[in-house]
């Protein structure tokens, strides 16, 4: 259940992924919390220059391995704008994260893509408990689902 504190998260990963936009980028942004609710870390796409492993959530797990305990890693809270792609999950549970929160789900993703006229993305939408099993998920929040929306109009505008 989505509560005030994971609301503000969720907006500044909305700002993360309209930052990604601005710099030409697809727009995802992510910010990883503490349990104690500390932003430990944040980041937004990076895929324009054709690595398209550079997701937020990647990064985030990366540095999670880094820098965090096994124990402070399972009680951390990862929120994204859009719900974690297969390879973003599967880091995710290989890292042992905690919860994560979405703003948009990827079935949301896909239907708006697609009626953008995109093309469907190589990587099959798979929703994250497809990918893991045992982390516990919250989205999408419709309110952001649809700023979200709007930011990927506007890539898909520009990639045109």
């Amino acid at each position: 259940m989505i509560n005030a504190v994971d609301l503000k998260h969720l907006e500044r990963c909305v700002e993360l992924a309209r930052t990604a936009l601005e710099a030409g980028d697809e727009p995802f942004g992510s910010i990883l919390v503490s349990a104690s609710g500390v932003v430990l870390a944040e980041d937004h796409n990076h895929v324009a220059g054709g690595d398209h492993t550079q997701h937020p959530e990647f990064a985030l797990a990366r540095w999670a391995v880094s820098n965090m305990t096994v124990e402070e890693r399972g009680k951390a809270t990862v929120y994204t704008s859009g719900e974690h792609c297969p390879m973003c999950a599967a880091a995710h549970g290989w890292v042992g994260l905690g919860r994560i929160v979405y703003a948009s789900s990827s079935e949301q993703l896909a239907q708006w893509l697609g009626e953008m006229g995109a093309a469907p993305s190589r990587v099959r939408n798979l929703p994250i408990h497809e990918v893991i099993r045992d982390t516990p998920t919250d989205g999408p929040v419709p309110e952001l689902a649809e700023q979200v929306k709007e930011l990927h109009r506007q890539f898909q505008a520009k990639a045109r």
